[in-house]
């Protein structure tokens, strides 16, 4: 047997199989460890990034880690509130992108769809919505993160958790939200997200195709960066 696989190796080694898996473990080890492009099937992260948006993951933002494992070789930063992370979902082992909105030490409670971080209300301020959203019946505001604008979108008209807390953030853990407040599966349903679930920071969207008009190009949100 050993002497049939030593007369095929020349053979194998010519045809470039060992060069094409070669290769293949290389993209994925990269994409795995270093930076990855996800697409975005769900709203919940609406309206910064859309359905059909395919993000730019830095998986070296914070930590580098042994491809294909969640073991971190090296940690030199951590999430800070208000990066938008993509993790292992707690509850099923999905991979989620969520919004960081309460840091390791943080108190975070939300009252009537206003978030409060350490006992100070966080600022709103109602915002013009694309008119696709407006048909939709949602009403966005402009969020002041302590420190960090962005905007966040409210359906009025559905049953979501509004209310919730005082939850104590421990050490190693997020309080995860989405952006389309009222329709994301996040933190208030699922429970706070360990550090080591948490695989890299997204910076950006690299492109995007509209899923309700043909997957036609979405040529204003190519490059761009998000916050």
């Amino acid at each position: 047997m050993n002497r049939s696989i030593a007369q095929l190796w020349p053979k194998i080694v010519r045809s470039g199989i060992i060069s094409l898996l070669l290769m293949v473990l290389v993209v994925f080890s990269f994409r795995s460890a270093i930076a990855d492009w996800n697409d975005v099937p769900t709203g919940s992260m609406r309206p910064t990034i859309m359905i059909g948006d395919r993000i730019f993951v830095n998986k070296l933002a914070y930590d580098l880690k042994i491809p294909f494992t969640d073991t971190a070789v090296i940690s030199w930063a951590d999430p800070e509130r208000g990066d938008i992370i993509t993790c292992w979902s707690p509850k099923n082992g999905d991979r989620l992108v969520k919004r960081v909105v309460a840091i390791p030490g943080d108190t975070v409670a939300m009252t009537g769809g206003r978030l409060i971080i350490n006992g100070v209300p966080l600022d709103y301020v109602r915002t013009s919505a694309e008119e696709s959203e407006a048909i939709a019946g949602r009403v966005f505001f402009t969020e002041n993160l302590t420190g960090l604008q962005h905007t966040v979108a409210h359906d009025p008209q559905k049953k979501a958790l509004r209310d919730f807390g005082p939850v104590e953030v421990g050490a190693d853990q997020y309080f995860l939200m989405g952006d389309n407040r009222d329709n994301s599966a996040d933190s208030r349903y699922f429970g706070l997200v360990e550090r080591s679930a948490v695989c890299g920071k997204v910076n950006a969207v690299v492109f995007s195709l509209d899923h309700d008009h043909h997957y036609r190009p979405r040529g204003d949100r190519f490059l761009t960066a998000l916050k």
